[in-house]
């Protein structure tokens, strides 16, 4: 077996989330290496992310680390902090529009959150939504249903009766580049990255992790290791035996999205924004050339197909049509595609999808997983959170007794990252699904 160095600190997995711990780690003085079984940064599901950048949630805490996210998203070079200017992933500031309904309590919860943090936000009539948006049908089509179902597409009511627009929301371009830009930062502060490579033990002695053992043999030795392999993150623990004390545990769900073409004479990706309906439960985006992105807000009538992430059928099913479909409702003159087009990957969910940011009961082993596909917005924070609670626990504080209070800076919120742990009770005020 042969030692390939020695490091303060071993990052498995490098997308969005795992670039930025290890950003973060290197700016705190750790040396660091991050290990990818995929070819470079961003390439597994952080590659396929709708990269919504949103600030609403069902919860205060959530929403403040949503909110706070915005900033750094806002002012990217800011929070890179290297020279380089060329070439960075781009923050489409196009604003979110969400839809009062029944099925989210007509967003009192969402709207109380950001009155109470001082969120931007505004109330739209029906008039207003028509004036932004001339293709959106407002008719009530709720509950959302299957294609299947015999009354899918027939009126359930009246029509929506408003929504509220957050205009510190949009997406980001492209997250691929997006991660890879996080990793030129961390590189600039002596960050190293290690592709195509699979970490198939982790050694661990006296209850410490010892490093990691790669595919081919190579052992790195390290006394921190952090899981923040997305989809595999449930794989990675069980092999070092974290799992056995955690209240909440992760598994990989299979999600389709559509990319479908907008109605002819209204230029969605110049005038759309972001949109979310739980009236037919999908929620939407501009998409490049004139596209509108179509993606499932799970309503109990979408199948969840719990997948092995190493052996899952990446073929679109019907799952990607019904979102079209139920997209046409909204949407007059929709047309949909001969062939479908669009993404279909893994969501590493937790049991009330909610993220897990957290030490472990294997001492120096942290992780940062069920990020449920609702993670990607907060990944700067989320970096920012790991290297403080791995300074934290290394310093020999008790996080699972006494847990690490981090304090936001854009907004001057303290965020109790006792919320985050594996230890929790799971969270009733979740939304149980990709809306976190």
């Amino acid at each position: 077996m042969t030692t390939f160095d020695n490091y303060d600190a071993v990052i498995i997995g490098a997308g969005v989330i795992g670039a930025a711990t290890a950003l973060e780690l290197s700016r705190n003085g750790y040396k660091t290496l991050s290990i990818d079984k995929n070819p470079e940064a961003g390439y597994g599901s952080t590659s396929n992310s709708c990269a919504i950048i949103r600030v609403h949630y069902s919860t205060e805490h959530d929403t403040a680390f949503a909110y706070e996210g915005y900033f750094y998203w806002k002012n990217w070079k800011e929070y890179l902090g290297n020279k380089k200017s060329a070439g960075l992933s781009e923050f489409r500031k196009t604003g979110c529009l969400i839809m009062k309904t029944e099925g989210n309590g007509n967003l009192e919860k969402v709207i109380a959150n950001a009155e109470s943090l001082s969120i931007p936000h505004e109330h739209w009539n029906p008039k207003k939504i028509k004036s932004r948006l001339s293709i959106y049908d407002l008719r009530k089509y709720g509950p959302p249903k299957r294609v299947d179902d015999e009354n899918f597409g027939e009126p359930t009511g009246n029509q929506i009766n408003g929504a509220v627009f957050f205009p510190t929301a949009g997406y980001i371009n492209d997250p691929k580049l997006a991660t890879q830009n996080i990793q030129d930062a961390a590189e600039s502060w002596g960050a190293s990255f290690l592709f195509n490579q699979n970490v198939i033990e982790i050694p661990v002695s006296n209850n410490c992790v010892e490093g990691v053992v790669l595919e081919d043999g190579t052992r790195i030795e390290s006394s921190i290791v952090v899981n923040v392999a997305g989809p595999h993150s449930s794989v990675i623990n069980k092999m070092v035996g974290a799992d056995k004390d955690m209240n909440i545990q992760t598994r990989a769900l299979k999600q389709e999205v559509a990319h479908i073409p907008a109605p002819e004479g209204f230029d969605f990706e110049k005038d759309g924004m972001v949109i979310s309906d739980n009236d037919i439960g999908v929620y939407c985006r501009p998409e490049t050339g004139n596209h509108v992105l179509a993606g499932s807000e799970d309503p109990e009538c979408d199948l969840r197909e719990w997948v092995d992430p190493d052996d899952y059928d990446r073929n679109f099913t019907e799952q990607a049509s019904t979102q079209a479909m139920r997209m046409a409702q909204r949407m007059s003159g929709l047309k949909m595609p001969r062939r479908m087009r669009g993404a279909v990957d893994l969501y590493d969910v937790s049991d009330d999808w909610l993220p897990i940011y957290d030490c472990s009961s294997i001492e120096g082993f942290y992780m940062a997983c069920g990020s449920s596909g609702n993670q990607f917005k907060n990944a700067p924070v989320a970096g920012k959170i790991m290297a403080k609670l791995v300074e934290y626990c290394e310093s020999g504080n008790d996080h699972d007794h006494s847990p690490m209070q981090f304090q936001l800076s854009q907004i001057d919120y303290p965020l109790n990252t006792g919320n985050m742990s594996r230890l929790r009770k799971i969270n009733p005020n979740s939304s149980f699904s990709v809306l976190g």
